[in-house]
């Protein structure tokens, strides 16, 4: 297992933290080992943390046999830290097959916050309706409210105080699986942003939004784009005299603000409306409103209508990298995902070039 435990990517990592969809990984991928080793008779595990997950040569997550309890009969068991110690065993001094979905919860815990954060904390902020302040606020941005719900809800209920109402591996398995969304055909090494075989590290890495348009999530393209605003606008000329200034700027302003007001409020046929209309104003240029009439396109099924704001995003500013992956997200509406793919690679070496200037 050459690329190292789930604690140093998720509590010491040095690039880069650990993305959302590979935290959803991990999470299903441990599920899915605990229903195996109980479907083989070994539902006892000890003391399930983040140094017992190990990642392979592909990036995937892997449990570590360390912590199977081949030998024993009873159940008898230690703890390392109280604090995170099944209610149970403190009562008997005995684990069951239930404590280890107790565990499983203070994993998803990590996976959550990044931090290894006592269940008592954690679940006094799920009782105060705080479950966000849980939240690793390197994700912010990066991943949706509903699927932040839905993991804290089932960590909640892996940390219950009776045994008998903890769910099984089987329905953990369950749970996960629809929350995965379209990020499986992303290799885990990609999501992990370790190099794999001779593919140098660079060539391999997309960014959120890079990631995003590779798959097609349109939510996760537009979250990106709302969270990003205009800063990519800067430096772009508009050139305009006094007379065009005072008669015309402010009508084309409010245009712009009511398509951001409906972009914001997910209402893509009211952008696409106002958005038109800043453009066709011609005192202004942005990149960024022909970036987010692109989406809007998206949303409505207008692929080619798409694909063209995206060029026209990049007739403004030929190496932004964000026009790159919409016209890549654009082609692959279309079916055209050899030229998708090589877009995505443009748009990678773009952000590259652009990270290290």
């Amino acid at each position: 297992m050459p690329n190292e435990t789930l604690s140093k990517h998720l509590f010491h990592w040095e690039t880069q933290p650990m993305k959302w969809a590979m935290r959803l990984r991990v999470a299903l991928y441990l599920a899915q080992a605990l229903d195996y080793c109980s479907s083989k008779g070994q539902a006892l595990y000890h003391d399930l943390n983040a140094y017992r997950v190990l990642f392979d040569q592909d990036g995937n997550p892997r449990l570590s046999c360390f912590g199977l309890m081949k030998n024993s009969k009873d159940g008898k068991s230690y703890s390392t830290n109280l604090a995170f110690t099944p209610p149970e065993y403190l009562r008997t001094g005995r684990v069951i097959p239930e404590s280890l979905v107790y565990s499983f919860g203070t994993l998803l815990l990590d996976l959550l916050s990044g931090k290894h954060i006592p269940p008592s904390h954690a679940l006094d902020l799920i009782r105060g309706k705080n479950f966000l302040m849980l939240i690793d606020s390197c994700l912010e941005g990066h991943f949706s409210n509903d699927d932040g719900t839905e993991l804290v809800r089932l960590a909640s209920r892996c940390l219950q105080y009776e045994p008998r109402e903890r769910p099984n591996a089987k329905s953990l398995v369950t749970a996960l699986i629809p929350l995965q969304k379209e990020t499986e055909q992303v290799p885990s090494y990609v999501l992990l942003g370790i190099p794999h075989g001779n593919a140098p590290l660079n060539q391999t890495l997309l960014s959120p939004l890079g990631e995003a348009c590779s798959r097609l999530d349109l939510t996760a393209i537009h979250e990106i784009l709302e969270k990003l605003g205009y800063k990519d606008d800067e430096g772009v000329a508009n050139d305009l005299s006094f007379q065009m200034w005072t008669n015309q700027i402010q009508e084309t302003l409010n245009s712009k603000k009511h398509g951001d007001a409906a972009f914001r409020a997910k209402d893509f046929v009211t952008a696409i409306d106002s958005y038109t209309e800043f453009i066709d104003g011609g005192t202004m240029i942005s990149p960024t409103v022909f970036a987010r009439r692109c989406l809007c396109y998206l949303m409505n099924d207008m692929a080619q209508e798409a694909l063209g704001d995206a060029m026209q995003a990049l007739v403004i500013n030929p190496e932004w990298p964000t026009a790159f992956y919409l016209q890549a997200a654009a082609l692959k509406s279309l079916g055209m995902d050899n030229d998708a793919q090589e877009t995505l690679k443009d748009g990678t070496s773009f952000e590259v070039k652009k990270s290290k200037s």
